[in-house]
């Protein structure tokens, strides 16, 4: 590819290329274990013998415990990784914590929903911490006016790398006689060993190009002291400072109430499809179309906050995902389900890049991790509303429909709160000494 196509991606230097690298690696496992293949093995295999409103409601309540474990333990990790200057070293290990759960996996015999609840706890915390670290290096390896791009094109990535072993996947799934597979418990049982090596081998060159950024120490800190007592000062000190970078605060405050919505569309679609009656192997396809058509809509999203800016184009993400609300909750039929699957294509990638880029330019460099602990706090609570009101609806109302349309209200209080960001002033108050 020409320096130019590079440049015009974000990707023009190794440690953009590498950074972008790690959306590759840990997408195949928020497409084959979070969102496609996971959730009606958990329902139809590791919760046999519970109702499907029994298996959905435990499931939820699993995702609700892992997003809450990593919300709670963010913004120390993020105070731990900015004063020991050891980002990537935590990055690795929380990605190797997520790697062994999820080849474990494999180990879930019929029946065993309470192991299998467990490891995709376990998983999910390594993925969820592992992204913290990931993101407070975006601020440190490109200039301001590259964060869109590069970040949006790690999304991009992170479809085509997710999407392609998605599709391995899914032939092992749906024939497994072909590759010399018993049944489709084995294959899907593969799918999580290729998930393991795929997220592991992917996240070397982030760990070998991707330098470590500066180790910055605050007023009367002089290197020596416990560092988990600096982390708890530090999110102490940072939690009051954040109130300072209002519009930053603000953006947090959107994100949370936007992205709950988001989130819970992602990680309850496969669950919610198979309570209706959607075929496990049509899920799987339909994920594959939103993987595909994620690739050139993140692009689109880069070029379209380059051009009329990021909030609008949040917006126009925020207006697609409120019909998706309402065609969800009238949903019967399989190709209803493709047609959500492309819409949710078109706007996923593009709303979580540039929420994330929007972030990275109006708080200060020195603390991103911290910065992005709180991101993550944020982000990771916006995981809990969604999954636990699919819980309470299913076990009130034993469906899940009013819950689907209901994620509307998250869409329009996020919209709102965003009216307010001035991402100008958040910018240029970022860049003032303190």
């Amino acid at each position: 590819m020409s320096p130019s196509a590079l440049a015009r991606l974000g990707l023009h230097r190794p440690e953009l290329r590498a950074w972008a690298m790690y959306d590759w690696a840990n997408s195949a496992f928020w497409t084959t274990v979070i969102v496609a293949v996971f959730p009606p093995f958990f329902s139809d295999y590791a919760a046999a013998g519970l109702t499907p409103n029994e298996a959905t409601a435990r499931f939820a309540w699993a995702t609700t415990m892992a997003v809450a474990i990593v919300a709670v333990l963010g913004p120390v990790l993020g105070a731990i990784a900015d004063y020991r200057a050891v980002k990537k070293k935590m990055l690795a290990a929380f990605m190797a914590l997520g790697v062994a759960a999820t080849l474990m996996m494999a180990t879930i015999e019929r029946g065993g929903w309470e192991y299998a609840a467990l490891l995709f706890v376990v998983a999910n915390i390594g993925v969820a911490a592992s992204q913290v670290f990931y993101d407070s290096l975006l601020p440190h390896i490109a200039a301001p006016d590259e964060f869109d791009r590069v970040s949006t094109t790690g999304f991009a990535l992170g479809f085509l790398g997710g999407g392609v072993l998605l599709i391995v996947n899914l032939a092992w799934i749906l024939s497994p006689g072909t590759f010399g597979l018993p049944d489709t418990v084995a294959a899907i049982k593969l799918s999580f060993i290729s998930v393991a090596f795929w997220w592991l081998i992917f996240s070397i060159p982030l760990l070998r190009r991707v330098p470590e950024p500066p180790r910055a120490l605050e007023r009367d800190e002089t290197g020596s002291e416990n560092a988990i007592r600096v982390a708890l000062v530090r999110v102490w000190e940072t939690f009051h400072e954040l109130r300072g970078y209002k519009d930053a605060f603000l953006m947090l405050v959107a994100f949370l109430l936007y992205n709950d919505g988001i989130q819970t569309i992602i990680r309850m679609a496969a669950i919610y499809g198979a309570e209706i009656g959607i075929d496990r192997n049509a899920q799987i396809a339909a994920f594959v179309v939103v993987q595909f058509t994620g690739i050139p809509c993140s692009f689109l999203f880069g070029s379209l906050a380059g051009r009329v800016g990021a909030k609008r184009a949040i917006y126009f993400a925020l207006v697609i995902y409120t019909g998706i609300s309402m065609l969800g909750y009238f949903m019967t039929t399989t190709w209803q389900f493709f047609a959500l699957a492309f819409l949710v294509g078109t706007v996923q990638g593009g709303s979580q890049a540039l929420s994330r880029s929007v972030f990275a330019r109006m708080i200060p460099k020195r603390k991103s991790s911290e910065y992005f602990g709180f991101f993550s706090v944020f982000e990771k609570f916006a995981g809990i509303a969604g999954p636990a009101l699919f819980a309470t609806s299913v076990t009130v109302f034993g469906s899940s429909r009013a819950a689907v349309l209901s994620v509307i209200l998250f869409f329009i209080a996020g919209g709102i709160v965003l009216t307010y960001v001035n991402i100008a002033e958040g910018e240029a108050r970022a860049l003032r000494p303190t």
